[in-house]
């Protein structure tokens, strides 16, 4: 493989700690845009990163475990809705970008990123198996000079507490053999606002000069870096972020039960409380939340503070709040059906959209997953319409029962007209929700998708949250 397309080739530090300060060096070479950066993790984190870099004329190598990323990057495709086709190809054809499954080429980058998922235990522990195998392969690879950055949402001392002891035990120092940041990812699939370069970077190292030089280095691809005193304070940051919104929603979801109870419509109160331009900023229902970032985070705060004693009582509520609402969409449809004079038994239900937010196909963590599940156990005929995910399948983390996978249908007029039920879990904007409300006989809108113009001229029954 040529040189330029890996981190094969490189100049080590001389082992001499006194001719070169690793500060200064590190420094010069991101300035000069010769340093080599790796990037350990290909998702919605890592590709969109890696793109930027070579975007802005570094080189850069993706790891991977999946041979099926690597050769699709390697080919100039996308599989990520944040990064296009194009970019790919230009930062493959143009020798800067390069993805291997062959994680020996650690040795020559001089910046690595770790971007590796940070999933729950069954227990709603932190699984840190994906950083710890990151950090392990990084440790047979590892030499003087490199700067790593942890990216991935974790508690409050993983970088310091468990990454470096692993680099230390190698007989690596830091600040003089290596540095070492913690700076959280805020990715938004499908936000065609706020992308990478556009979204603030907060950094915190485990050193002063850790934090001083990846400042530098995300400075060179992002409009606004914010340092922070220390890799904890960052690590804090992105929980404080994601639990804040999981609050948010837990309450505003719990406001949708009360308003339904009194006949208030909840989105025209938030409409209403939203013109209030101080002390109010607007959190909307749904069916649950999903997504890798906020069902996941509040968990790894809550089990940190659970280390030092703490019992962290808003973020239990929120959790229970948020995670029963797929079971309260199933209680909407239940007794709109009886009112009918139908059982779930039997019924043919349509599920509208099952990835997690609109027009992206991310399944992680949707409640939609859960709504199929759960009426599946009751002996509804399930299907779903989602243009942008083609297939289901009920054996992984992010569902709870198990059972035939589904496969997308077309939307067509005999689809709908044929639904006992119809429930739009998710809102993308390629569905006209005008015709399903014109065909459909019961409508459960968790999303608002049916607005008051569309519910104009809808002849379906129609329950909202």
């Amino acid at each position: 493989m040529d040189d330029k397309l890996s981190c094969t080739s490189f100049t080590p530090l001389t082992d001499n700690k006194q001719d070169v300060m690793i500060k200064e060096e590190l420094t010069r070479l991101i300035d000069a845009k010769s340093a080599r950066i790796g990037v350990i993790g290909l998702g919605y984190v890592g590709l969109p990163l890696i793109i930027e870099f070579c975007l802005k004329g570094f080189n850069a190598v993706g790891f991977e475990v999946d041979e099926n990323k690597t050769g699709e990057i390697n080919a100039g495709r996308s599989y990520i809705v944040d990064v296009t086709d194009e970019n790919v190809k230009a930062c493959v054809d143009n020798g800067k970008l390069t993805a291997t499954t062959d994680f020996s080429q650690l040795e020559g980058c001089d910046v690595i990123i770790i971007c590796v998922p940070t999933p729950l235990r069954k227990t709603k522990d932190p699984d840190m198996s994906y950083i710890l195998t990151a950090g392990g392969e990084i440790q047979k690879y590892m030499r003087r000079g490199q700067l790593i950055i942890l990216e991935s949402t974790t508690y409050p001392g993983t970088t310091d507490e468990v990454l470096q002891p692993m680099f230390e035990e190698m007989g690596f120092k830091l600040d003089e053999d290596f540095l070492l940041a913690f700076s959280p990812e805020r990715v938004d699939p499908g936000n065609p606002q706020f992308q990478t370069h556009n979204i603030p970077k907060v950094v915190g190292g485990v050193g002063a000069d850790s934090t001083e030089v990846s400042a530098f280095l995300y400075g060179q691809i992002v409009d606004q870096v914010h340092p922070v005193s220390s890799a904890r304070v960052a690590e804090a940051a992105k929980l404080w972020e994601n639990t804040f919104r999981a609050i948010n929603i837990g309450m505003a979801n719990e406001m949708a039960k009360l308003c339904n109870a009194l006949g208030i419509d909840t989105w025209e109160v938030v409409r209403a409380a939203a013109t209030k331009p101080f002390g109010f900023m607007p959190f909307y229902p749904g069916p649950g939340i999903g997504g890798h970032c906020i069902p996941l985070d509040p968990h790894y705060l809550s089990w940190k503070a659970r280390q030092h004693g703490f019992d962290s009582q808003f973020i239990s509520l929120a959790e229970q709040v948020n995670s029963t609402m797929p079971n309260y969409v199933v209680e909407l449809a239940t007794a709109a059906l009886n009112d009918d004079r139908k059982a779930v038994n039997g019924s043919k239900i349509l599920i509208l959209g099952v990835a997690y937010k609109k027009d992206i196909d991310d399944m992680r963590e949707s409640p939609a997953l859960s709504i199929i599940d759960l009426l599946r156990a009751d002996g509804a005929d399930v299907y779903y319409h989602d243009p942008f995910v083609p297939e289901v399948t009920f054996d992984h983390a992010y569902t709870i029962g198990k059972g035939d996978p589904l496969f997308n249908k077309e939307l067509t007029d005999e689809l709908i007209t044929g639904s006992d039920c119809v429930i739009i879990c998710t809102e993308h904007t390629t569905v006209d929700y005008s015709r399903v409300c014109s065909l459909a006989k019961l409508v459960v809108d968790t999303r608002n998708a049916l607005t008051p113009e569309v519910r104009g001229g809808c002849s379906a029954k129609v329950v909202r949250l």
